[in-house]
């Protein structure tokens, strides 16, 4: 089987005051094709020390799940002849507690908007097989417990 790596890295900025817990969350992700991106805690979570232009873990959950849906979706789309023209999801994560009272993500709602080209159109009954299709083969939504509900 296949497997992925991403290296985290963070480096102080204030020692004399991180053990005050006062100290950037800023941080940068790479991956193996030579991509980094800037990350940080969630402005919601830690909102003086979070760096709000980066992307936070629940915001990258978020979008794993949506990135997955998608990609899923356009090869069964193309293997069963739709031609897709193009697709947008505003995708939304929600936070709760369980009862012990741990936060966690307990639902992401994909909204995807699909533009078709030529007379090739799914029905809607077709749509939702395609999701349905999807949403079973997606890699992330097979390893996360959290609620995923597609949302047209």
């Amino acid at each position: 089987m296949s497997t992925y790596s991403a290296r985290i890295t963070w480096k102080s900025d204030s020692p004399e005051t991180f053990t005050k817990n006062r100290y950037s969350r800023g941080h940068t992700w790479e991956f193996d094709g030579g991509s980094s991106v800037a990350a940080s805690s969630s402005p919601q979570v830690v909102p003086r020390y979070s760096v709000e232009a980066a992307v936070d873990p629940e915001e990258a959950l978020v979008a794993s799940a949506s990135s997955c849906h998608m990609l899923t979706f356009l090869y069964l789309a193309a293997r069963d002849g739709f031609n897709v023209a193009s697709y947008e999801d505003n995708a939304v994560g929600e936070m709760a507690k369980t009862a012990g009272g741990k936060e966690w993500i307990a639902k992401i709602t994909l909204s995807p908007r699909i533009e078709w080209l030529g007379d090739a159109i799914p029905t809607a009954e077709r749509l939702a097989s395609l999701h349905h299709d999807a949403h079973e083969m997606c890699y992330i939504a097979n390893s996360i417990k959290s609620e995923i509900v597609i949302s047209s």
